[in-house]
This record gives C-alpha cells, structure tokens and sequence, in this order.
C-alpha cells in the first residue's frame, strides 16, 4: 500500500509540475496550449538519452528544461501573429509532430518499441539510505516548491502585471507603451521549460519511455487540473492537480461498485466520470476550487 500511494504521489507531483507551467500560460498570460505534452516528451526524451550516454544526471535535468524552453521559443513567436484559436491548434499541432518523430527517428528514439534502460535515481538514493521512489519524491516534491515560490514572485512582480494585463487586454497594454510579444515568449518559455523538468523526472522515474506515452490525452489531463483549481491562482494549479489524481486512482476502484463493465469500458466510465466531476464543480464553482479564496 506505501508503495502504491508513494508511486501515485511522484505521478501527481510530475503532473503539478506541468499544470504549474500551463497555469503561467494560459492562467497568467492568455495564452491556449494544447501541446504542453509535446515539451513533457522533449524533457523526458533529452535527459534520459543524454544520461545514458554518461552525461551526469544533474546536467540531463538542465539540458531537459534549456531544450524545451528553446523548442518553445519558434512556437512563442507564432503566438505574436496567431489569434488564440489558431495557437490553440498550432501547439496541438506541434505535439503530435513531436510524437511522429519519436516514432520515426528510431536511430535516436528506438521508434515505437521506446528506450529501455533510462539510468534512475536509484544511485544518489542508495549513498543517503533512501528508496530510489522515495527519494524521487523527496525531489520533486522540493522542485514544486521552488517551482511555486518562484510562480508566485513572478506574478507578484512588475513582470507578472503585465502579463495578467496582456490576458485581460493587450491592445490596453500596447497602448501603455508595453511590447506584448517579448512577455508572451518568455512566458511561453518558461512554461516549456517546467514541463520538460517534469518530463526529466518521468523519464528517470519509469526507465522506459515510448511514443504512446505521450498523447494528447495528459494535455487534456493537465487543462482539467488547472481550470478545476483555478485558472490564474498557483494555489489553484497545486490543488487542482491533487484533485485530478484523487479523481483518477479513485474512480478505479468503480469496478468495485460496476461489476457488470469489463476492464475496457471501464476507462471510458472513468473518463465520463472525470467529465462529470468537471461538469459539477463548473457548475458550483465556475471559478475554480480555489477561485474565491485566494488572490494567487
């Protein structure tokens, strides 16, 4: 049972990791990405095979998010010229060519049969008397929060101001004398970036990556963690995602209650019930779980 609850916690803390850089996106700043899996296989994919060519870990890390952010650059760009629904499918767009070269670079990426073998966690846990999971925890759960504290400075900052005023109106913001584009870059970037520190964990966590690893579904996943939080509150992204694994290990245990439906249908009952799940608080809190208690 610790075992269970601790994998379920590293998976949550990755998954906060990446609603967090969502949240700075779209939250803060406006801006619609549907392709935040495609910078989570990038992280993951970057550091795992730099590591398994000698590269110590600490740096596959570094490389992960610096490969991501600079991946998210041309797309940040495009968001200067695009209306938001059009960005919206340009990064759908730029995650699934993500996926494809994964599955057809296999001198690189071992195609669709993955990369097998990722060094873990399991040596630097082993010099401090730790499990390679709990040790992985204890990390992520110190990057989450170095990752919120410094969320909160950003948005707290002249730098943060700025890009709530760009999601409310950038035409206001231009008119001040504020050059929108250069925020929204920076901000794309470092969304990007937290996604492929996150991918960097998944992939020294599991030791196997594969191109079905990466759908558009965890986008999905990672968008019903933040609006159920709160769009635009960091608390809101950090309770959300906890609220959204709490919503997906428990409904497994449906089969318990629903013995008539097969193991099959059972996923698709556990993504209606999500929905659901999503439709009532939607209803009951429009503003999220933590829409009306806190500022940030």
């Amino acid at each position: 049972m610790e075992g269970y609850l601790l994998a379920v916690g590293i998976i949550g803390a990755i998954y906060m990791l990446l609603t967090l850089g969502l949240n700075l996106q779209y939250g803060f700043t406006g801006l619609i990405n549907f392709g935040h899996v495609g910078f989570f296989a990038i992280g993951a994919y970057t550091s795992a095979l730099l590591v398994m060519q000698g590269v110590p870990m600490v740096f596959g890390f570094a490389a992960a998010m610096a490969t991501a952010a600079l991946a998210a650059w041309p797309i940040g760009l495009l968001s200067l010229r695009l209306r938001i629904e059009y960005l919206a499918i340009v990064t759908l767009g730029f995650s699934e060519a993500v996926r494809l070269v994964i599955i057809n670079e296999s001198w690189l990426t071992n195609g669709v049969h993955g990369v097998t073998g990722i060094p873990t966690l399991g040596q630097e846990a082993a010099g401090l008397g730790l499990s390679p999971s709990l040790f992985t925890f204890i990390l992520l759960v110190a990057a989450n929060a170095l990752a919120i504290l410094a969320s909160r400075r950003l948005v707290a900052s002249p730098f943060g101001r700025v890009i709530e005023a760009i999601r409310d109106d950038e035409d206001a913001v231009r008119a001040l004398g504020k050059d929108p584009g250069g925020f929204k870059v920076r901000v794309f970037m470092i969304g990007a970036a937290l996604a492929g520190l996150a991918g960097a964990f998944y992939a020294h966590y599991i030791a196997y990556l594969g191109p079905d690893q990466f759908l558009p579904l965890l986008t999905f996943y990672i968008w019903v963690a933040m609006v159920m939080g709160g769009a635009g509150k960091v608390s809101g992204a950090a309770i959300g995602t906890a609220a959204l694994v709490v919503f997906l290990e428990g409904s497994r245990f449906l089969r318990d209650i629903l013995p008539g439906v097969s193991a099959v249908e059972m996923a698709s009952v556990r993504l209606g019930v999500v929905g659901l799940l999503l439709v009532l608080l939607m209803l009951y809190r429009p503003g999220g779980i933590m829409g009306d208690y806190t500022k940030r």
